[in-house]
C-alpha cells in the first residue's frame, strides 16, 4: 500500500511516540518491581553462586507447605464461590432496578473493596473474634475457625461481583429475555438459555478476580487465621520475617507467580471476550422501579445483606472503637507509650497521607503513560504483552516485593533504604494497575481520527494528549488517583517490611497495636482501623461523584 508523505512522517511519529512514552513505564517496572522479586529468589535460591533448583523439589516435599498449597487454593475457591453466591443477586438489582438511594448504596457497597485488608479483618475480628459482638451476645467465636476468613473475603470482594457483572448486566438488552418469555419460556429458563450466557464472560472475569484476591490474601489471613491457617503470603512472610528461611521463601514466591500469571491470562481472555462478544445497550434505559412482590423482596433481600455483611463488621469496628469514656482510645494516640512506636501512634496518619500523596502521583505518571500507549491503534505485540504485566503487581507477593527493596535498592546509584521515597514507590506499584484499567476504557472511547487529524495537522505527540485527549479523560483521571490514593493508604504487605519505626502507616501502626495484648492496645488499633476506613470511605464517595458510566468499574 503507498503512503504518502504525510502519512508516512505520522507513522514514524506514532512509533516514536510508542516507545517514548513506554519508555518510563518499562523502566520503573523494570526497576522497582522486576530487580527487587528476581534480586529476593536468586538471594534464595543460589548457593556460593550457583543455581540450587533442586531446592524447590525438597520445598514442595515438605508436608506442611503442601498443606498451606493445599489450603490457600481451597480457601480461594471456597471464597470465590461464596462470593458468587452472595453477590450475583446485588449485581442484578443495581443492573435491573431503579429505586431511591441507590447511587449511595453503591458507594457503600464498593467500600469494603478500598478498605485496607487490615482494616478488613480487625472488623471481623470485633465482630467475630474475642469479646466482640457475637461473643457477648451468644458466646460464639469465629476467629479460629476458617469461616471468619472465608466471610471477611466476601465481604471484601463483593463490590468486585456487583460492579463487574452488575456494569455488564446493566447494558444487556433485556428484551432478548423478553422474547423468551413470550414464546413461552419460563424466567428461570429464559435466563439461563438467554441472559447466563450472555454474562459468563463477565461472571468469569469477576470469578477470576476474587480468586486472584484471595489466593493472595495477607493482611486478612494475618488477623484472622492466627497460627492456625496460612495462605501462601502469609507463609511466605513467616519465612522471611520471622524464620529467615530465604530459600523456602523463595521457592514459594515463583509458585505464586506462575499461579498469578496463569490466572491473569484466563482473565485477559476473558476479558477479549466480552469486549468483543456482545451487542449492548444504553445502561440508563434497562433499570426500572420493580415491580410484583418477587422483585421487591429481591430488593429487600440484599438490602438485607448489604446491611448485616457489609455495613454490620464496620459499625462493630466504630462503636469498639468508642468503648472508652470521652474517646479513650482516640486520645491514647497521642500519647508515645515507648513501646510499640517510637512515636505518638496518631502520627501515622500523617505518614500515611503524605506517603499516599507521593504514590498517588507516581502512580498517575506511570498509569497514564501506559494507558496512552495502550490505547494506540499501532500498539505492537509488545505493547500488548507489557498490558498483562502490569496486572502482576496485583498478585505477586508483596512481601516478597517489600523485603526485595530491602535487598535490592542497597547499593549506589539506587541506595534508597533509608529514604522516605521507598514507601511511596512500592505502595505506586499496586496504584498503577488500578489507574490503567480506569482510564482505558474512556481512552478507547476517544475517536481516534481526532487524533489523527491532529497529527496530520502538524501537531506533536503531547499537544494532541493535551488538546484532544485530555479534556476528554480528565474526570477518568481524577477517578484513577483517587483509586490510586486509597490503594496505596491501605497498602500493608510491602510497607510492613520498609515503613521505618519512626515513620509507620496506618495499615503497620493496626498491625503492630494488635500484636500486642491489653484492651487499650487493642481499642487503638480499632480507633485507627475506625480513622482509616472513613478516609477511605471519603475517598470513595467523591470517586462516585465523579464517575461516568463511560469509566472502568476497576
Amino acid at each position: 500500500m503507498d503512503l504518502t508523505r504525510p502519512e508516512v512522517a505520522v507513522r514514524r511519529r506514532g512509533a516514536a511516540a510508542r516507545f517514548g512514552l513506554l519508555a518510563a513505564p518499562v523502566a520503573f517496572f523494570a526497576v522497582f518491581f522486576a530487580y527487587p522479586v528476581a534480586a529476593i529468589v536468586a538471594r534464595g535460591l543460589k548457593v556460593d553462586g550457583v543455581w540450587h533448583l533442586g531446592r524447590i523439589g525438597e520445598v514442595l516435599a515438605q508436608s506442611d507447605v503442601r498443606h498451606v498449597l493445599w489450603f490457600t487454593t481451597w480457601q480461594a475457591l471456597v471464597s470465590t464461590a461464596l462470593t458468587l453466591i452472595v453477590a450475583l443477586p446485588g449485581a442484578y438489582v443495581f443492573a435491573r432496578f431503579d429505586f431511591p438511594g441507590k447511587q449511595v448504596l453503591r458507594a457503600v457497597v464498593t467500600v469494603p473493596f478500598v478498605l485496607p485488608t487490615v482494616v478488613v479483618g480487625t472488623a471481623f475480628l470485633a465482630l467475630v473474634g474475642r469479646g466482640g459482638l457475637l461473643d457477648e451476645l451468644w458466646g460464639v467465636r469465629l476467629d479460629t475457625t476458617v469461616w471468619a476468613i472465608l466471610l471477611a473475603h466476601v465481604f471484601f470482594n463483593y463490590a468486585v461481583v456487583v460492579r463487574t457483572v452488575g456494569g455488564l448486566w446493566a447494558q444487556l438488552d433485556p428484551r432478548q429475555e423478553e422474547a423468551a418469555r413470550m414464546l413461552g419460556a419460563s424466567p428461570l429458563k429464559a435466563w439461563r438459555r438467554v441472559t447466563l450466557p450472555a454474562l459468563a464472560p463477565a461472571v468469569a472475569a469477576a470469578a477470576l478476580m476474587v480468586f486472584l484476591f484471595t489466593f493472595t490474601s495477607f493482611g486478612v489471613v494475618q488477623i484472622l487465621g492466627g497460627p492456625t491457617f496460612s495462605t501462601l503470603e502469609v507463609e511466605i512472610y513467616r519465612q522471611t520475617s520471622e524464620i529467615f528461611d530465604l530459600s523456602t521463601a523463595a521457592v514459594l514466591t515463583l509458585i505464586q507467580f506462575v499461579a498469578v500469571g496463569a490466572i491473569l491470562a484466563l482473565h485477559a481472555w476473558t476479558v477479549r471476550r466480552r469486549e468483543t462478544a456482545l451487542r449492548l445497550v444504553d445502561a440508563a434505559g434497562t433499570a426500572r422501579r420493580p415491580r410484583g412482590a418477587g422483585q421487591w423482596t429481591l430488593l429487600a433481600g440484599v438490602l438485607v445483606t448489604v446491611v448485616v455483611l457489609l455495613l454490620l463488621p464496620l459499625a462493630v469496628l466504630v462503636q469498639r472503637s468508642l468503648d472508652a469514656p470521652g474517646f479513650g482510645y482516640y486520645r491514647a494516640l497521642t500519647s508515645d507509650d515507648g513501646g510499640v512506636f517510637l512515636v505518638p501512634p496518631i502520627e501515622a496518619i500523617g505518614n500515611s497521607l503524605s506517603y499516599a500523596v507521593a504514590a498517588t502521583a507516581i502512580a498517575v505518571v506511570i498509569g497514564s503513560l501506559a494507558a496512552v500507549a495502550l490505547t494506540r491503534r499501532d500498539a505492537g505485540r509488545f505493547v500488548r504483552g507489557f498490558d498483562a504485566l502490569l496486572m502482576l503487581p496485583l498478585g505477586v507477593s508483596a512481601v516478597t516485593v517489600g523485603f526485595g527493596f530491602l535487598i535490592a535498592l542497597d547499593e549506589p546509584p539506587l541506595d534508597l533504604r533509608s529514604s522516605w521515597i521507598l514507601v511511596p514507590l512500592a505502595q505506586a506499584l499496586v496504584g498503577v494497575p488500578f489507574v490503567v484499567r480506569t482510564m482505558l476504557p474512556v481512552l478507547r472511547a476517544v475517536d481516534v481520527r481526532l487524533r489523527e487529524a491532529a497529527s496530520v495537522l502538524g501537531a506533536s505527540p503531547s499537544r494532541v494528549w493535551r488538546e484532544v485527549d485530555l479534556p476528554m479523560v480528565r474526570r477518568a483521571l481524577l477517578i484513577a488517583a483517587g483509586f490510586a490514593f486509597a490503594v496505596s493508604l491501605g497498602e500493608f504487605g510491602a510497607t510492613v517490611f520498609i515503613a521505618r519505626p519512626d515513620n509507620p502507616t496506618l495499615p503497620v501502626a493496626v498491625a503492630r497495636l494488635l500484636g500486642r495484648p491489653g484492651d487499650l492496645n487493642y481499642g487503638q488499633a480499632m480507633a485507627m482501623s475506625t480513622i482509616l476506613m472513613v478516609v477511605c470511605a471519603v475517598a470513595l464517595l467523591v470517586l462516585e461523584r465523579l464517575r461516568t458510566d463511560r469509566t472502568g468499574e476497576f
